[in-house]
């Protein structure tokens, strides 16, 4: 890593160096296996599994039927669908292999024998239109496709044949002896490309994101440094899709630690709460608007046996302050471990570590080991010190390769020194906790003032008769932009537009004021939990136009 810092200008409380003005990881440095050893992250992971847990562990636990899978039985299966892979279908190091599916236990499967061939996958939303997963497939160029009967007619024709994973011919190559008996051993480099996730698209085309098998061994190495020991293995609830780089690196951790995983096909609150109660769940990976729903849906919580439940982990979107109160106070004991990442850094670089590193309530938690930070303001380009805002920027060995077949994208986000550029406004504070303010793109420019549309989101979102809300730029002739609400009102509900703006008003200062409120039946978001303020501005703006 750049730098060569003496740790007497580092601050030891939150990491600042005041002679380069880096923000350094106050955690252990964690050791990551020598860069230029074969190794896959499948390998990698399965590796930390046999050192420390045990094969008769329950793997995957299917949350609609209650089929479980040991992780003897899970190993066996990645091995032999590999073999079949390579033997039957001909795929081969270097393939990318395109997936579109829900969640279910055939996915982790399929992604290690992926990765230990050294193929990359390209997952993909399972709701995505078929003009969305063309572009797609014109980025990453797949050789084959993994689908289920419900999705494979959005997929065009590729190299090799499409594979169902609810088909007979998939469970066949589940239990190839013939198969295992041919399989060759592939050597996989670190610095081969992984995985290929595809960027939200809210703030433009959808873009590739390459990630190499380093940049999974690495994030995996970090959470393998922070386990806990347990009597029991931890029992783990996704509510995030493996499609997205939350789902996916958790996937790989879980195999890694011996962790427990119950799959949710689908969201269902309800479920969530059964599966709680029924698999004594002891955590849960979700994103913000499941928060939301824990603590506002009061007749499907209303009662609910949480005993089980020892964490949450938030992350994809911000969280407001005044949702992760009420939920303390709904589930007490429950600690909320909250984390920062994006899709280009391998997910999380900012989290906390458990109750013994509680962080303030609406913080990220705090720089991830052997990775490097920075603010800098976007205006003037001046690094800035704790406590003061400006973009977040990045440097560690998770950082992305780079944005497929998009050399321009990838030159402004990433310098030549390494950082990256997160499009986040931040601040660190002097604990070493980070505070997410909002997209950079994302400001709202009142009369030459900025306004942060999380600050009036979490705002909006502590009224009790909101369910959830969304601010957005709204053109205004004389003030260039004004803020403009999204409401999702209570049921039955009569507040209104001016109550509101009321509301808001009393809590902020005049630039910040919400001018305009539309009420709306939900806020759309991608599968993360992020606003997608853009189908907001076009829905608002095309009102307008109709009024004309």
């Amino acid at each position: 890593m750049a730098g060569t810092n003496s740790t007497a200008s580092i601050d030891s409380g939150n990491g600042f160096c005041s002679e380069t003005k880096i923000f350094h990881s106050i955690r252990p440095a964690v050791p990551l296996p020598p860069v230029t050893l074969p190794l896959s992250v499948a390998d990698f992971a399965l590796s930390l599994f046999r050192y420390s847990s045990s094969p008769e562990t329950t793997a995957l636990i299917d949350s609609d039927t209650g089929r479980h899978l040991s992780y003897t039985e899970f190993i066996r299966q990645v091995e032999t669908l590999a073999a079949s892979l390579q033997t039957q279908i001909g795929l081969c190091r270097g393939d990318t292999a395109f997936t579109l599916s829900p969640a279910c236990l055939e996915i982790p499967i399929l992604y290690f024998s992926l990765f230990s061939l050294g193929v990359v996958i390209a997952p993909t939303n399972p709701t995505s239109t078929t003009y969305e997963i063309s572009r797609q497939i014109q980025l990453c160029k797949p050789v084959i496709a993994f689908a289920t009967a419900a999705t494979a007619h959005k997929l065009p024709s590729l190299r090799h044949q499409m594979i169902l994973l609810d088909s007979p011919e998939f469970k066949s190559m589940l239990t190839s002896a013939e198969a295992r008996s041919r399989f060759q051993k592939v050597e996989v480099t670190q610095s081969d490309p992984a995985v290929n996730l595809f960027s939200s698209g809210t703030t433009g085309p959808v873009k590739g994101v390459l990630l190499t098998h380093r940049n999974c061994i690495s994030a995996l190495a970090g959470f393998y440094s922070l386990r806990q020991k347990r009597s029991s293995p931890a029992v783990f609830l996704y509510t995030v899709p493996y499609f997205h780089v939350y789902g996916l690196v958790h996937c790989v951790k879980s195999v890694a630690v011996g962790e427990t995983v119950v799959v949710m096909r689908k969201f269902d609150l309800g479920k969530v709460r059964r599966a709680v109660e029924q698999l004594k769940v002891t955590h849960i990976a979700l994103a913000p608007p499941v928060m939301v729903a824990m603590v506002k849906n009061d007749i499907v919580m209303k009662g609910c046996d949480m005993s089980s439940l020892e964490a949450v982990l938030c992350s994809g979107a911000p969280l407001a302050k005044e949702v992760a109160d009420r939920f303390s106070e709904r589930f007490p004991g429950v600690f909320i471990a909250q984390a920062y990442g994006l899709t280009e850094t391998t997910g999380g670089v900012f989290r906390s570590t458990g109750p013994g590193e509680k962080g303030p309530l609406g913080s990220s938690g705090r720089l991830a080991s052997n990775c490097e930070a920075k603010i800098v303001d976007p205006d003037t380009g001046n690094t800035m010190p704790p406590c003061k805002p400006g973009e977040l920027w990045i440097r560690g060995p998770t950082i992305m390769k780079g944005y497929i077949d998009n050399d321009e994208a990838t030159a402004a986000t990433l310098d030549p020194e390494g950082w990256l550029r997160s499009g986040d406004i931040c601040y660190i504070d002097n604990n070493g906790f980070l505070f997410v303010v909002d997209r950079l793109k994302e400001l709202i420019k009142y009369k030459g003032y900025q306004v942060a549309p999380a600050e009036l989101e979490n705002l909006l979102q502590s009224h009790p008769d909101i369910i959830d809300a969304a601010v957005i730029p709204y053109p205004d002739e004389e003030a260039g932009q004004v803020p403009m609400a999204f409401v999702v009102r209570r049921r039955q509900s009569t507040v209104d537009e001016v109550q509101i703006m009321e509301f808001i008003a009393k809590r902020v200062s005049s630039y910040k004021k919400v001018r305009r409120v539309s009420f709306i039946d939900s806020i759309p978001k991608n599968a993360a939990g992020k606003t997608l303020r853009r189908d907001l501005i076009k829905l608002a703006l095309s009102a307008t136009v109709s009024k004309l």
